[in-house]
């Protein structure tokens, strides 16, 4: 972020919410990836605690199951995550569960960020950046552009070949002034939605969504091959530091 933008996003800070959506089922991992190790920490806890250092958070929502709501509370005391003010349970869907979240959060929350509770190497650029924007738009999402070339198809025909310079792979957090991602997964929750990502809720009442520089290392942890990829990106940082 600029120097420019930066004094902009200080001069009009509000406060922040962050909810973190740790609800899934972890089908495809066949355990529950959140509290797999991740570099001596389960993988919720690097999240929480990069979440936890970050300048543009103010409160931090954690999403979870019944039976994880234990396990997550600990994770307050022992890693020291102090801006953890509510774990709350989640839905069905991810969008039921990111409405729970966001319904949650401080009244003072003027912008909520939703992230995924399985993308631990979240940084302070990339919240504060998708906070900024956010707070000048709206909406914001940081993102990466597509490298490969995207097909289209069905039963295995191809039907068409998008622009790739116009496709990109959006990331969390996303980040929305408060009052517009409550009524977008309000609204789509009452009419049984549901969305791979919150932008699509915002999107679908009309609000544009800007996209932000996104990160490369801001992998979301879905599969075994996943977590190799994190544990690689873990052990770099340690190298590096």
């Amino acid at each position: 972020m600029s120097k420019v933008a930066e004094k902009i996003r200080r001069l009009h800070h509000s406060f922040c919410s962050v909810v973190v959506v740790a609800a899934g089922a972890s089908s495809r991992m066949g355990e529950d990836k959140l509290f797999l190790d991740l570099g001596g920490k389960p993988v919720l806890a690097v999240t929480l605690s990069n979440l936890n250092k970050c300048e543009a958070v103010d409160e931090i929502v954690v999403v979870t199951r019944p039976e994880a709501a234990d396990a997550v509370g600990a994770l307050r005391s022992e890693w020291l995550l102090d801006k953890i003010t509510k774990v709350v349970f989640g839905g069905k869907t991810r969008t039921e569960s990111a409405l729970a979240g966001a319904m949650a959060v401080s009244k003072r929350a003027k912008i909520i960020c939703i992230h995924d509770g399985a993308r631990p190497f979240v940084t302070n650029r990339l919240v504060a950046e998708a906070v900024h924007c956010a707070v000048l738009h709206d909406a914001a999402a940081p993102a990466i552009p597509v490298k490969d070339t995207v097909k289209t198809a069905d039963k295995g025909i191809v039907t068409g070949t998008p622009d790739r310079s116009k496709l990109y792979a959006v990331q969390t957090p996303q980040a929305f002034h408060a009052s517009i991602i409550k009524s977008a997964l309000t609204r789509a929750v009452q009419s049984k939605l549901e969305y791979t990502d919150d932008c699509a809720a915002a999107e679908a009442m009309g609000c544009p969504v800007f996209l932000t520089q996104g990160d490369e290392n801001n992998i979301k942890i879905t599969t075994p091959q996943d977590l190799s990829h994190a544990r690689f990106i873990q052990e770099s940082h340690r190298e590096g530091d």
